[in-house]
């Protein structure tokens, strides 16, 4: 069991990343409440941030978690992105992760913004905060889809969409924040399993995920794998 866990060596994306957000989430408590706060506002990709500084909350955003909860994303990063990563490498890995958090972020706040300066919505909704890795764990778990055995990926994908209606239900239904969470983790799942099938085929990633490499076991390339 200890062998499917993130390491620096076989999921380095997948170890590091964690370590980031464990640093990250770590210095909220050393920084205290109020300037914690202001940290996350600035980091945010709510449409305000995103008109005056786009590149820095898109980046920032991805960097942060909105709550205390480190170990459930160690669970699900485990399960979801590191399995994904000993397939394809850790660069393209992180490929698709940047590309559900960017594109479903873009997808989602750009309407947000346009209704803003149109009138539709008021100005207030422009400011929200809008952190986490979400989107870019979506994307991952989206793209894993496809490697999976046909006879989990049938189960893969309803259990995937029915864990995004479910985060939406217990999360702020009806809200502005809670709509637009919603579809981007729609969009970003999306994104992964559609976005991203035919380069996972043209890569020839097998149906199967391979066993986690054992001390013992002679390290040569797998079938399909990107170069780290």
């Amino acid at each position: 069991m200890t062998r499917l866990l993130p390491s620096p060596v076989n999921t380095p994306f997948t170890f590091w990343y964690l370590t980031v957000l464990l640093a990250t989430t770590a210095l909220r408590h050393v920084l205290g409440e109020t300037l914690s706060a202001r940290l996350l506002e600035l980091a945010s990709t709510d449409a305000h941030n995103l008109w005056h500084r786009p590149v820095m909350s898109l980046i920032s955003s991805a960097l942060w978690l909105g709550d205390d909860g480190w170990i459930i994303y160690v669970i699900i990063f485990t399960f979801a992105v590191a399995p994904l990563e000993r397939r394809i490498g850790a660069g393209w890995t992180c490929a698709v992760f940047a590309s559900g958090h960017v594109l479903a972020t873009l997808a989602t706040e750009l309407p947000v913004m346009w209704a803003i300066a149109e009138g539709f919505l008021p100005g207030a909704d422009g400011r929200w905060l809008d952190i986490g890795v979400s989107y870019g764990f979506f994307a991952t778990a989206g793209a894993l889809v496809p490697v999976l055995a046909r006879r989990f990926r049938v189960w893969a994908v309803p259990a995937l969409e029915a864990g995004i209606v479910v985060i939406y239900l217990i999360d702020a239904p009806g809200t502005l924040g809670g709509n637009v969470t919603f579809a981007g983790h729609l969009i970003a799942a999306h994104i992964g399993m559609l976005g991203w099938w035919r380069w996972l085929r043209r890569r020839g990633v097998t149906a199967t995920l391979p066993r986690p490499a054992g001390p013992g076991d002679r390290t040569r390339p797998l079938a399909g794998s990107a170069a780290r």
